[in-house]
């Protein structure tokens, strides 16, 4: 089974305070079929699940730091809201989606590379 980086940290909070997953899920307000949807990737972690771990483990900013990082690596879904987009920036969103699956890490690389000269030439 495969497990994100955020699945692994919540394993290790739940063994150094000698809890289980139905603790956990109590903690967070949600089932364990939901829960264990998150640790292993199948859906994103919600927002608010953050707060409620950093305040019942205790956490420090750098564990925070971590913790959101994790949930960023994670994601299995990302929303682009394209409400304020002109028609070309629509084709070009839907076009990347479609290829996604499918992209080699070369494309991506120059793709990502593209973006950050953009980036750099806009500060």
């Amino acid at each position: 089974m495969a497990y994100t980086k955020f699945g692994e940290i919540v394993r290790v909070l739940r063994v150094k305070h000698h809890e289980v997953m139905g603790d956990m899920a109590k903690v967070l307000d949600t089932s364990l079929p939901f829960l264990s949807a998150v640790e292993n990737g199948k859906k994103n972690v919600p927002v608010e699940w953050v707060d409620k771990l950093v305040k019942h483990y205790v956490l420090s900013d750098s564990e925070r730091a971590e913790m959101e990082e994790a949930i960023e690596e994670s994601k299995v879904q990302y929303k682009i809201y394209s409400k304020n987009a002109g028609n070309i920036q629509r084709k070009t969103v839907l076009a990347f989606a479609r290829a996604f699956d499918e992209m080699d890490d070369d494309t991506a690389l120059k793709i990502l590379e593209l973006l950050s000269k953009k980036e750099d030439s806009s500060e």
